[in-house]
C-alpha cells in the first residue's frame, strides 16, 4: 500500500509559492507545502493538506482545489516506503503570514521563473499541466531520488 501524502500550492498574480525544504526527504529541493496524513488518527486527505501547509508555510490554505494525484514508484527503498500517492492542490485563497518553518524557506517566485533545476526532474513535466488548469494524475518511476525512468501523464475530468 503506498503513503499518502499531500502537496500544496499557493498561487497569486501569477506566482507560486515553493519552499526550499531543510531537511528529510528532498532536502535542498524547491517543492510545494505539504506531508503525510495521519490516516490512523482519522485525518482526512484535505485535513492533512491544510496542516501541513499551515505548519510548514503559516498559512491557512481556503478553497483547496484538487488538481492531480501522483503516483510515485522508486526502485530503491527510499527509507520506509517505495510508492508513495501524492494528492495535488492549489489554492489562490489564504490567510495568515508566511513564515520560515524548521522543515521549510518559503518564497515567491514567478510562473516564469521557477528553479526547475533546483526541483525533483519530474516537476518540469507535470507543473506546466498544473498551471495550464488542467487536471490529471501521473505515474512516475524513479531508479532512486535523482533519476526518473519513466512517467506517464493522464488528464482527468474530475476527482470526484
Amino acid at each position: 500500500m503506498p503513503l499518502i501524502l499531500t502537496l500544496v500550492f499557493v498561487l497569486r498574480e501569477g506566482q507560486v509559492l515553493l519552499g526550499l525544504k531543510k531537511r528529510g526527504f528532498g532536502q535542498g529541493l524547491w517543492n510545494g507545502f505539504g506531508g503525510k496524513v495521519n490516516l490512523a488518527d482519522g485525518e482526512t486527505i484535505i485535513q492533512g493538506a491544510v496542516r501541513e501547509l499551515q505548519e510548514e508555510s503559516g498559512l491557512i490554505g481556503n478553497n483547496l482545489e484538487k488538481v492531480a494525484i501522483l503516483n510515485f514508484q522508486f526502485e530503491k527503498d527510499m527509507g520506509k516506503y517505495t510508492d508513495l500517492e501524492i494528492h495535488v492542490f492549489k489554492t489562490s485563497t489564504f490567510e495568515g503570514e508566511i513564515i520560515e518553518s524548521e522543515e521549510m524557506l518559503p518564497k515567491w517566485y514567478n510562473i516564469s521563473d521557477i528553479p526547475y533545476k533546483e526541483m525533483w526532474p519530474d516537476d518540469a513535466i507535470w507543473y506546466p499541466v498544473m498551471f495550464a488548469g488542467k487536471l490529471f494524475t501521473a505515474d512516475i518511476k524513479f531508479s532512486d531520488e535523482k533519476t526518473m525512468i519513466s512517467h506517464k501523464i493522464t488528464e482527468v475530468l474530475s476527482f470526484e
